[in-house]
């Protein structure tokens, strides 16, 4: 069996930093540089802070977070709620697009795909979204 790591958390805004920091441990495995750490904690705090803000507009939810090390040192990693969803999946994966208010960025999505080799958003209605995320490492 390859190793993983398998959470879940309350969607509230301190445990943003708990999430990126497991994260960030669980990769020292695979030796990052500290380039490579920060671009992946980068990306698992914004793909946990999109749950925090828009998933549970009604109240508090969990965030599910699941990392693997496949082969060829690829850091594997999926963040899931099971909040309200994305109605449009690439009108959101768009810069600046933002359903969060006048203080959110909407860049996101931007920021993981650029931090990420690869990244996969699925979501439905009324069921919740799926992050997935892949790193290779040097």
């Amino acid at each position: 069996m390859k190793n993983y790591l398998k959470m879940e958390i309350a969607a509230m805004g301190e445990n943003e930093s708990f999430a990126r920091s497991a994260v960030a441990a669980f990769a020292l495995f695979l030796n990052p540089s500290l380039s490579e750490l920060s671009d992946i904690k980068t990306a698992v705090s914004e793909a946990v802070t999109n749950c925090i803000v828009h998933a549970y507009p009604e109240g508090l939810g969990i965030i599910s977070m699941r990392c693997r090390i496949l082969k060829d040192n690829v850091l594997d990693i999926v963040i899931k709620d099971r909040g309200v969803g994305i109605a449009d999946i690439e009108q959101a994966r768009r810069p600046a697009y933002t359903t969060g208010g006048a203080d959110r960025s909407g860049m996101g999505f931007t920021i993981m795909e650029s931090f990420m080799n690869d990244l996969e958003i699925t979501s439905k209605a009324g069921k919740g979204t799926t992050v997935h995320m892949r790193r290779k490492l040097q």
